[in-house]
């Protein structure tokens, strides 16, 4: 049997956050981890482009046998996604599947909060995009959301900064501006996949009781039940066990700065788009 991996992409390196948790929850399959790192980073990006890059990054993993990818990136959940299910894969390939990360955890998060008021951390990208008020209205019209944009965030993660005392000024910067929106939060969406490099430094600015969601285990549950649901797509990939990392950038400073995602060693390859 020829190998169909699951297709993971991002933008650059959050992606890793989610399918780490994705291959500790489903470990028998085989992955395929895409990275546009040369183009990234995606959430100051009009949706024009976003939509563009993502569906060039699905085609390509589509080519390498991928029945079935993940959008591990929120930027391009929000921006992208939808329109390559409704447009692109009808004419373009029927009988694969595109999946992103936002819905998992909105359809989750009403579970968790008792005072219905939620805030979502987010690239400018997703938050402009008002994807997660508009998917949390259809699941729970009862929560109120408050947004807050963290532009700084990426960076100090990628940059390896995200213990610093830089990484606690920014954060606290856009923690005070979010509960100045509402003083009732009590449950909060990492809304990007670099955050969860963060959480340390966010519990230490929140106060006392606050629930925070990060979404890689979100997303791995939900993967687990849809492949339940979907034999029809479980039964093409293959299981192997395997993982197999692409960039489109550098494999050298791929690996590098992937470690600090990962907690691991990581060898990948160079991809042309």
């Amino acid at each position: 049997m020829s190998k169909k991996p699951i297709g993971i992409f991002d933008s650059g390196y959050g992606g890793l956050t989610v399918l780490k948790e994705i291959v500790k929850q489903l470990p028998q399959y085989d992955y395929l981890y895409l990275g546009d790192n040369a183009r990234a980073p995606y959430g100051t990006r009009s949706f024009e482009t976003v939509y563009e890059y993502t569906l060039e990054c699905v085609k390509k993993l589509f080519e390498m046998d991928c029945e079935l990818v993940v959008l591990a990136c929120n930027t391009a959940s929000a921006k992208a996604l939808r329109n390559i299910q409704q447009k692109d894969l009808p004419h373009l390939a029927p009988d694969k599947r595109v999946l992103g990360v936002i819905r998992p955890t909105t359809e989750v998060v009403g579970n968790y909060t008792k005072t219905n008021h939620i805030g979502v951390l987010g690239t400018s990208g997703t938050i402009a995009s008002n994807s997660y008020k508009i998917e949390i209205g259809k699941f729970f019209p009862e929560i109120v959301v408050h947004q807050e944009a963290c532009p700084m965030w990426v960076p100090l993660v990628e940059n390896n900064e995200f213990e610093s005392e830089g990484a606690d000024y920014f954060i606290k910067k856009n923690l005070d501006h979010l509960f100045e929106q509402g003083n009732k939060i009590d449950t909060i969406i990492l809304g990007c996949t670099h955050y969860p490099l963060l959480i340390n430094k966010i519990k230490k600015h929140l106060p006392q009781g606050i629930t925070v969601l990060s979404q890689g285990e979100i997303v791995a549950a939900s993967l687990t039940d849809y492949l339940k649901r979907h034999a029809e797509i479980e039964g093409k990939l293959s299981k192997g066990g395997t993982l197999e990392c692409l960039t489109t950038d550098s494999p050298e400073n791929f690996d590098k700065a992937a470690s600090i995602f990962t907690g691991a060693s990581v060898h990948s390859k160079h991809i042309d788009l």
